[in-house]
Order: C-alpha cells, then structure tokens, then sequence
C-alpha cells in the first residue's frame, strides 16, 4: 500500500494596494477572488499581467485559463469578464525541420493571452503568446466587454520572418509574443509588441481600427519588459537570457529614441512570395558580387539544413532587398550534409560554393558547383592530403580568379589544422580543368581570448580580400579586419612539401563600424563580405537563425575600395 499525496498550490487573485507616499500600504490590500469565472480551469485561476486604466479599472489577463478580467480598482469587484477566445492562423511555419516554410495552418488555436495594456479606457490589447498548447502568435485588440476588435493572425510573424528574425529551432509557439507596451508619442499613439523567441520589438501605430505596421526593433535575447517613456521619446526594454556561460551575450537593458528620418533597422529584409508569405531567410554566411553593381548574392548556413539557400540581394535599395530565394537540391530534393560557407558566381548563371565539413557529422570538405536552379552539377572532395589533417574548421569563403581553362578557385580555411604552425591557416587553390590543388599559408593575428580565424574571401582588381576575425563579442573583441594579399605575390605550392607564407596588409578595422552600427555593442559572427561591381564594399553578420542570438543581421555598407585602400 502506497500514500499519495498531490499538493495543490492556492488558486492565484488578483491583490490592490493604495499608495501612501508612493509606497504601497499593506493596510489598505483588497483581494480579488478571480475563481470561477473562466471556462478553462475555473477553480484554478492563475493571472499573468495587470493594466490600469484612467478610469480607475484594471485589466487582468489568466493566461493559463485563457480568460480576461476586469476590475474596479477601487471596489475590488469584477466589473466584466471574457474568455479571451481563439484563432485560426493560415500560412504559418509550424515544423521545427530546419527549414523555413509558411504554408501550414493551426485552426482555433487558444490565444492564452500574457501581457495586456489599454489602449484607452474602452480598448485594451493583449500579446498571445501561449502556454502549454495554446498561443495564437499575435497580438488582439479587445473592448472592455470582449468584443475582438481587431486580430493580428499571423501578420506580426510575417513582419518578425520578413526581418530575418524567425525562430525555426524553437517553432512550438513561432515568435511567441510576449510583452506590451503603449504610449503617445506626439501625435502617434504607438503600440509595442515584443516577440521573446524572434528577439524583436514590433512598432505600431494606433488608428482606432486596425493598427498600422512602423518597424521593427532589434532587442537583446527575451525581450520581456518594456517602459514607454514618451516625454523623452524612448523605449526600454529588458532582456531576459544570459548567456554568459557560454561566452555569448548577456541579459541586459535596451533604450531606443524615436527620431525623424528612416529606421536604422533592418539593414536587410525580404520580399514576400507570390502567395504572400515570407520568403524565409537568416544565417547568411557568405557574400558574393553579382554581374552588375547593387547585385548580391548570400548564402545560408548548416543552421537550415534542410533547405539550404542562395539569395538574390538587391543593395541599391535601403534596407537591402532579398529579392529572391534558390533551393540548393541534389537529384530535385534539397542537399543534405550541407553547410555553405562561401559562394561564387561561375560566370554561367550558377555558383561554386565552398562546404565547410564536419567529420564527426559525416559533413564532407568540398567544393561544389551548382546550376541557375541550385541543382547540384559537381563535387569536389578533398584530397588525401589534406583529409589526413583535417578537422571540422574548414573552408570559410571562395573567390575565383582567371577564366576558362586558367580558372583559379581560392578557398580561406578558417582555423588552423593538424599540419598547420600554430597562428597560421591555408588558403587553399584548385584549378578545375586541371583537377590540381595546392595552397599558401596565411599569418593570423594574435588573440587575447577565444579563438582568431578565416571567414570570407573575394578578389579585386588584383588582389585578394580576406575577412579575419576573433570570436568574441562586445568589449572582448578585438580583431574584425580586412586584409588583402597581392595575386602577384600569391604562389600557391602543392600540397604535401613546403608552403610558401604569404605577406598581408590590413585594409580596413572594422570593429568601429560594428561599434556604430549597433551603438557600441560589437557582434561577433561576421561572415559575409564581398566588393560589387563598382568596387563597393559590403559586410554582413550570421544571425545563427536566432538561436542563442539576438537575431540582428548587420548589413554595412564600408563605401568604395578605392577610398579604403
């Protein structure tokens, strides 16, 4: 015979203090039986968030039993209650599959509401985000007596994907709306909408029917608290995660101003497909020029396995425009055992890309080269000679020089491998009509902490360019550089003697213009740089899909070689 005993915690209420001197007087505390009046666990209420308004009531939201309060704050009695009702969201990424793809569909879907704020005394709005099985996503607009005014469905996903913000490792809930906040700015009432998984804030603005779109902030990792201090035109938010065990950011408050002229964020951000939805993107790990000046192309990383990509970049517009999205397929499914870390137009409307291995994953080391469709056409796998000291810090970048049958392709491998001299990496050559390889060695930059290493490669007009970076963050970092290397002076040697050391020369500190472009919190992946077809300069960073990350893709544009160099 057994004993079992379950302990049932106290059903949650809701507790009001008047204020004496600005503190709360205990002696004055009503309390507000919230039981029985949800559908959903009635005798169990367990409220989530309050808001006043100036009419002396109080909106509180019980997430878990889906329902809504309201409160005369000076009676203590419930004036009105609603259940907060369901959704049903169409084109919507719902598989946590490495992929991006809108095309499913939750029907009446629970909205379980978190935060809440008035937007007057007879609208209030609630962020969605779900617990257990329910979160619709979004954000809603509720009069005073329930009525749904207005229903965000899936449109503030759609913004948060169309920034590159879209969670795909932790796709239960999609962006998971999470906190509010409103305030009247000058004219503008404006309605804040912060995304804990995307690491966004959403920026709305008030019309009294459906809210109009203004922009989207980049916040810290968990953005959860948010204060509207309109008087002085600024929002703060509080960030939730700490990484700092893991040598990544930690948790940490943002204030942003509101100020005339364009948003400074996104840098870069998508068109939406024919049907409407986003074209899904994020992790871009390389840079290439197309064939006229403005015209990008990127790739995404090993973080979308299953739909590995290359994007068109359009730059003559701000933000930069990814105006379209190719599969990377093998036999018309998309490639796996894939991890791009470089790309390079082939002059014939495909691509070679440089595949950064990973023996432990089965991953290989290869070249590939891929048709205007991303059909892969050839591979390249490494030679024995350089697999016998390999390890999974492998190719960072490829670049092309020559034509023809004098075709060239130079690969960065990021860190050193097993036969290199510590502080030294290869740049790799092969010649594809000749199926010959050889390489250089590359002197790296000395590091304090972490690690110094490769992460892109490109050619101009007589020289090599080569990103070279440590892998810290804020303060600790020290090395994000452009160096060149002249192709006169590039002689590559075969593979298994001597390889000849190459001499570089520092183009550009770019530690400053991260410094700038985040006002003063510098970010460690840079991987994408390229030099366009009228000699300008671009850098972008690898937002790792949002995952441990707080998702911002910094797009730089450094200005014209000519005036670097």
């Amino acid at each position: 015979r057994r004993l079992v005993l379950r302990w049932q915690m106290p059903a949650g209420d809701l507790r009001i203090f008047m204020l004496a001197e600005g503190q709360p007087d205990c002696a004055t505390m009503k309390t507000v039986n919230l039981a029985g009046i949800a559908e959903v666990a009635g005798e169990d209420p367990e409220p989530e968030f309050v808001a006043f308004n100036e009419a002396g009531e109080i909106a509180v939201t019980l997430q878990e039993n889906n329902h809504i309060a309201i409160v005369n704050a000076e009676t203590g009695a419930i004036v009105a209650h609603f259940s907060a009702g369901s959704a049903t969201l169409d084109k919507v990424d719902t598989r946590k599959n490495g992929a991006l793809s809108f095309d499913g569909k939750i029907e009446n879907v629970a909205r379980e509401p978190d935060a809440v704020k008035w937007l007057d005394n007879d609208r209030l709005v609630v962020a969605n985000e779900g617990d257990y099985k329910g979160g619709s996503r979004g954000f809603t607009i509720f009069s005073k007596k329930g009525e749904v005014l207005y229903e965000s469905g899936p449109s503030f996903e759609h913004q948060v994907a169309n920034a590159g913000h879209y969670p795909d490792d932790r796709n239960k809930k999609g962006v998971e709306p999470e906190g509010l906040e409103t305030g009247a700015f000058g004219e503008d009432r404006l309605l804040f909408v912060a995304s804990e998984r995307g690491s966004v804030v959403g920026v709305y603005k008030d019309t009294g029917a459906e809210p109009g779109f203004v922009q989207i902030l980049p916040s810290g990792i968990g953005p959860e608290g948010l204060v509207a201090i309109p008087s002085r035109n600024l929002l703060v938010t509080a960030n939730e995660a700490d990484l700092v065990e893991d040598g990544l950011a930690r948790s940490h408050v943002m204030i942003y101003e509101r100020s005339e002229g364009p948003a400074t964020y996104p840098m870069i951000t998508a068109n939406l497909t024919a049907d409407g939805t986003p074209l899904g993107w994020g992790a871009l790990s390389a840079l290439a020029a197309g064939d006229t000046a403005g015209k990008l192309f990127a790739a995404s990383d090993s973080f979308y396995a299953n739909a590995p990509s290359i994007f068109e970049i359009d730059t003559t517009q701000t933000p930069a425009l990814i105006t379209g999205k190719t599969i990377v397929t093998r036999d018309g499914h998309p490639a796996q055992k894939l991890d791009i870390e470089g790309l390079v137009a082939d002059g014939e409307g495909g691509f070679w890309l440089a595949n950064e291995g990973d023996p432990a994953k089965l991953v290989p080391h290869a070249i590939l080269r891929v048709d205007d469709k991303g059909e892969i056409k050839l591979e390249i796998g490494f030679p024995t000679e350089l697999l016998a000291h390999q390890s999974r810090f492998g190719l960072e970048g490829i670049t092309a020089i020559g034509e023809g049958d004098d075709l060239t392709l130079v690969m960065a491998v990021q860190r050193e491998w097993a036969d290199d001299p510590k502080g030294q990496v290869k740049l790799l050559a092969y010649k594809p009509k000749a199926k010959e390889w050889s390489a250089v060695r590359y002197p790296l930059e000395a590091t304090e902490a972490g690690w110094m290493g490769l992460s892109e490669i490109t050619t101009h007009d007589g020289k090599l360019y080569i990103l070279e970076r440590d892998n810290q963050i804020g303060d600790l970092a020290k090395v994000k550089r452009i160096y060149s290397v002249a192709l006169d002076a590039f002689k590559p040697a075969k593979l298994g003697g001597d390889l000849p050391l190459v001499e570089k020369t520092l183009v550009r500190d770019i530690v400053g213009d991260l410094k700038s472009a985040s006002n003063g919190y510098v970010i460690d992946k840079v991987e994408g740089f390229t030099i366009d077809r009228n000699g300008d300069i671009f850098v972008a960073t690898d937002n790792d899909g949002v995952d441990d990350s707080s998702g911002e893709t910094l797009f730089l544009r450094l200005g014209n070689i000519s005036a670097v160099n």
